[in-house]
């Protein structure tokens, strides 16, 4: 079967925007051949600095015939309605079907497609897909043209079985030609399928594949940094970025000049990554950074690279002049002097300044370090401190180095180590990869800061969104989660319903690896008393197991048919069964086994629970299957007689409430 290879070439794509593009042409693309009946073996789409390339592996030479039937509006809709119905379909009403339904009669249209040749196809989705790539920012480049792209489009080739799909956009219209690097190749290169195109592409300087160029990268940053008795400091993040800079990357090792080498590593490394795209490497012997970056070109030198170095070189002296003026002024004032500048920056407007809020966060750190054993006197005062240095420079220029700078100037400042290191970890974990705060001093900030961020934004109305969450509250939610639950931490979380509930919520989302079931989240959440995280994920994980077993299994289905029973009972006499049993109406031997079976797990499922032995509340639970199985099988709920069988109901009712000692099985899946 044929083969279809779109390219869309243009000037620079910014690198952020390339992998989205790409994976957008190939949504766009999929999902308009598969409307028009089109199945094929295989699709990749591929991304870089001035392209993007989409290539389609078996795809059909002829469109199939389609027909298919469209459910209109009634016929005495208004006739609005029918206008839509007859834009949407291009059939007059003469052409309609009329059809009956429980609904009344409706229009039908019954549509008829021949299939057509995939080259005239491909020719008009084209420009509808590229008309609807959703870039975050775009472009308008003709004078008195509307038609938007990312940057100023050059060309597009598009080619099916080795021939010109016919289509244009934008004024530009397709053919089978493309072009190399921009400075290593010259001229055009005639394209007819994909092989030929990735292939010609190598020839030109130019790697297709933003992993192949990422992986060319990597590696030669391990092999030139080996050289020198060094390794790279991983950065997933800025590898992602530079391979979408480069078509033919180059990679070069620079020199940092020694006079910056006492400045702490993590501006050094925040200056080069943020303003230059330089990658830092270190001493593996001592873990310390190294007096050399890596940098990726694109270019091939007659001299090696020494020119660009150079360059290179001398601008990150000027960025690095600049980096170590704000580190040298900023101590000249120590971190707690600038906590009164904290009045001036506004933290909420409905939630005022980070004064305040640092005047709240040092109580809650307070209180909370004498909960779980920390030393108060140093919580309180790292809280204190905790965001003195958002009015530092060095803050102000990489406001990503906030509490690490902090801990920089407290140690400056003779702060004691716990306060320091609180003053850098208060922020952790700021995502799922990041370690937990672990000492006691630290947790105790932490937590602060981000209930105060939670409670605060909850009281203020700015609850996250399906949409949207602009203050992190997801994050910090599960960061109090993961630090609680890492530390094995007994700490009431002692918050609002509303809040609690969000709780619950992340917590499935932070167990879902873990294989924990949300429904058992929600069926122990939902007793109303649970706070403690760290109990709360042992009973749930003890009744997961309990539930995989037999007894549990059968227990979970006899509960259900109880609860179904209650509820249909309790609505048609319009009220509850109280799990009030009188023994003396009891008659059948299945239902007074029952009824003792009942008695004896109630009264040691709650000091269990006390005692937080789960596992001795499950075994009381597995021991009811039994008698609930036998009292199923051998009694008439619904007896005619009216005592006996509110009596029978009230004993189900016991049943269900036995059980909600643990959880409530109503929201227990299966």
């Amino acid at each position: 079967m044929p083969d279809f290879l779109l390219e869309l070439f243009s000037e620079e794509i910014p690198a952020r925007m390339q992998v989205g593009a790409a994976k957008d042409l190939e949504r766009l693309m999929v999902g308009m051949l598969t409307d028009r009946g089109f199945l094929f073996e295989g699709i990749k789409a591929f991304s870089g600095p001035r392209r993007l390339t989409l290539a389609i592996m078996g795809l059909p030479a002829e469109q199939k015939d389609v027909r298919e039937e469209l459910k209109g509006p009634r016929v005495d809709a208004p006739q609005a309605a029918l206008d839509g119905f007859l834009k949407k379909t291009g059939l007059t009403k003469d052409q309609l079907k009329v059809e009956t339904t429980p609904k009344g009669d409706v229009y039908m249209a019954v549509i008829e497609r021949k299939g057509r040749a995939a080259p005239l196809v491909l020719g008009e989705i084209i420009p509808e897909v590229m008309g609807k790539l959703p870039w975050p920012k775009s472009m308008r480049w003709k004078a008195g043209d509307p038609v938007r792209w990312v940057r100023p489009l050059h060309s597009i080739l598009a080619t099916f079985d080795g021939e010109v799909v016919p289509c244009a956009f934008a004024g530009i219209k397709s053919g089978n030609t493309t072009r190399g690097h921009r400075f290593l190749s010259s001229g055009e290169i005639v394209v007819r399928r994909f092989e030929d195109y990735e292939a010609a592409l190598k020839k030109a300087h130019v790697v297709l594949d933003a992993a192949e160029r990422a992986e060319i990268i990597s590696n030669d940053i391990k092999q030139k940094a080996f050289a020198l008795g060094l390794e790279p400091i991983d950065d997933v993040g800025l590898l992602a970025e530079v391979s979408g800079l480069a078509e033919w990357p180059v990679v070069l090792i620079g020199t940092i000049q020694d006079e910056f080498m006492d400045v702490p590593a993590e501006i050094l490394q925040t200056s080069m990554r943020t303003h230059q795209k330089y990658f830092s490497l270190r001493d593996p012997k001592t873990g310390k950074m190294a007096n050399r970056f890596a940098l990726v070109a694109n270019m091939l030198t007659k001299d090696g690279g020494k020119e660009i170095v150079a360059g290179n070189e001398r601008v990150l002296r000027a960025r690095l002049s600049d980096a170590k003026f704000f580190w040298d002024e900023d101590r000249k004032h120590s971190l707690d002097s600038r906590v009164e500048k904290l009045r001036g920056i506004v933290f909420h407007a409905k939630l005022g300044t980070q004064f305040e809020r640092v005047e709240r966060i040092e109580k809650l750190a307070g209180d909370i370090a004498a909960k779980i054993g920390a030393d108060v006197t140093k919580a309180k005062r790292a809280a204190h401190l905790a965001k003195a240095d958002l009015t530092t420079g060095v803050v102000g220029e990489f406001p990503e180095l906030q509490g690490v700078m902090g801990r920089y100037y407290a140690q400056h400042d003779k702060e004691d180590a716990a306060v320091a290191d609180a003053v850098r970890d208060h922020y952790k974990p700021v995502g799922p990869s990041d370690a937990v705060p672990t000492e006691k001093v630290s947790i105790a900030v932490a937590l602060a800061d981000k209930l105060d961020a939670l409670t605060g934004f909850f009281a203020a109305g700015e609850k996250p969104t399906g949409s949207g969450d602009p203050f992190a509250l997801r994050r910090a939610a599960l960061g109090i989660i993961r630090i609680l639950l890492e530390n094995k931490l007994r700490f009431p979380l002692a918050v609002s319903g509303d809040l609690l509930t969000f709780f619950a919520d992340r917590l499935k989302v932070a167990l879902k690896e873990k294989g924990v079931r949300h429904d058992l989240i929600d069926a122990v959440f939902s007793l109303g008393h649970e706070d403690d995280l760290v109990r709360l994920v042992a009973r749930v994980e003890a009744l997961q197991a309990f539930l995989k077993s037999d007894d549990g299994a059968n227990l979970l289905a006899g509960y259900k048919r109880a609860a179904n029973i209650l509820k249909a009972e309790e609505k048609k006499d319009n009220k509850t069964f109280t799990s009030e049993v009188l023994e003396g109406h009891l008659s059948e031997s299945s239902e007074k086994a029952l009824f003792a079976a009942l008695g004896k797990a109630k009264g040691a499922i709650k000091p269990a629970l006390e005692k937080e032995d789960f596992a001795a509340a499950m075994q009381q639970m597995a021991a009811l299957r039994t008698p609930v199985d036998a009292f199923f099988d051998g009694v008439k709920v619904n007896a005619d007689e009216k005592q006996v069988r509110e009596n029978r109901l009230n004993l189900l009712a016991s049943l269900r409430a036995t059980l909600h000692q643990v959880a409530d099985f109503s929201r227990i899946e299966g």
